[in-house]
């Protein structure tokens, strides 16, 4: 483990200290370590470093809308290779909120979180990416399958 000193004004340092309390954070270098993973992550994506990536896809629909329900479970049919899993909750009478968990490439899995994004009657979309290093390992039962190691 690695130490160093960081300076804060008054105001940044109180703020913080109640964004520790606020999360639950044992201490600072708990905090500080989540944010500079966080950061770093973004920094990866946005900079199209990492090829391989984990998500969670996240949107809120009508399901009264016109086929809205089975056009968006056929696109995650078509993409099968990508979705590892889904939920579907029904918030109310008409909304329902659907998480869509995906692993692959990134750019593969940004097209389609924007295609499920951009269908007419989807709102509040959300992707969040992990980025990670994959490898291929044998299992102790001999059988090959990847392996999903986060970056940072």
């Amino acid at each position: 483990m690695e130490r160093f000193t960081i300076s804060l004004d008054e105001n940044l340092a109180s703020e913080f200290d109640r964004l520790i309390r606020e999360r639950g954070y044992q201490n600072r270098s708990e905090a500080v370590r989540d944010l500079l993973r966080s950061k770093l992550d973004t920094l990866c994506i946005q900079e199209a470093q990492t090829i391989h990536c984990v998500a969670s896809l996240s949107y809120v629909y009508n399901h009264h809308e016109r086929d809205l329900a089975e056009w968006l479970a056929a696109l995650q049919h078509q993409q099968h290779d990508l979705v590892v899993a889904s939920t579907h909750v029904h918030l109310d009478h008409e909304n329902c909120l659907e998480t869509v968990i995906l692993r692959g490439k990134t750019d593969a899995v940004r097209r389609f979180a924007d295609a499920m994004i951009a269908e007419c009657g989807v709102r509040h979309g959300q992707l969040n990416l992990v980025p990670v290093v994959t490898d291929g390992s044998h299992h102790l039962h001999g059988h090959r399958h990847q392996h999903n190691h986060p970056i940072t």
